[in-house]
């Protein structure tokens, strides 16, 4: 069954183009469904579409070959335009929020990834179709834990704090260095409401790794700090 799916993927038939773009709608249902159960911004409608479109953007690369012999088209120009297109779908699902946290940088991987797939099914490389596919969704299951895993041996902690005053901003700094804290960064904002404090973004260095556990409890133990949580 493989192999006859295979080879008569690679033919010119109705029954090849049926095959590559179920192949399509395949894979961008399941990525869509990965991304749908986080709530992301692009869920299977989305990531169907682009394969879809892109399955078809190819066999219309390859219909004209045949049905133009002598225009002398190039089979891969329309491929291109497609890859460097899907781009602007990418930016849509892309935000940073208030807090300086980027959010959907992997919705728009998996988008543009999505995309090359859709290209590979509508030309007929169904191997390289499921290959892919079989190691995206390795990258979006298991990646998504050693990505945790990393997060949590990292030397660097990232911390959004709102202090009920400004002229504890100082106080708090001469305590982070008596913990042996170095400050990386500290953005300051001020706040828009009439008598609250600033809020800011802290990166920190953590040079004793047993720290990383009771930092965050540390900190909300602290007079000058109103609010606190690791980003």
């Amino acid at each position: 069954m493989w192999r006859w799916l295979v080879e008569t993927a690679r033919e010119w038939s109705v029954a090849a183009i049926w095959i590559r773009l179920l192949f399509a709608l395949f894979v961008g249902v399941l990525i869509g469904i990965e991304r749908g159960m986080k709530r992301r911004g692009a869920g299977v409608k989305t990531h169907v579409l682009v394969c879809l479109g892109s399955a078809l953007v190819m066999l219309t690369s390859e219909y004209m070959m045949f049905v133009f012999p002598d225009a002398k088209a190039d089979m891969s120009r329309m491929g291109a335009q497609v890859i460097s297109g899907v781009g602007f779908l990418g930016v849509g699902t892309i935000m940073v929020t208030g807090r300086n946290q980027i959010r959907g940088l992997t919705t728009a991987a998996g988008l543009w990834a999505c995309a090359c797939v859709g290209l590979a099914a509508g030309i007929g490389f169904i191997e390289g179709v499921v290959y892919t596919l079989i190691l995206m969704m390795i990258t979006l299951k298991v990646m998504a834990k050693i990505d945790g895993v990393v997060h949590e041996h990292a030397k660097l902690m990232d911390f959004y704090l709102e202090f009920s005053n400004g002229k504890y901003v100082a106080q708090f700094v001469e305590e982070l260095r008596e913990r042996n804290l170095r400050i990386v960064n500290l953005d300051l904002v001020k706040s828009k409401i009439k008598g609250e404090g600033p809020s800011a973004i802290l990166r920190v260095e953590i040079k004793d790794k047993k720290m990383r556990g009771t930092l965050l409890s540390e900190l909300q133990g602290m007079d000058c700090v109103r609010f606190v949580e690791e980003l």
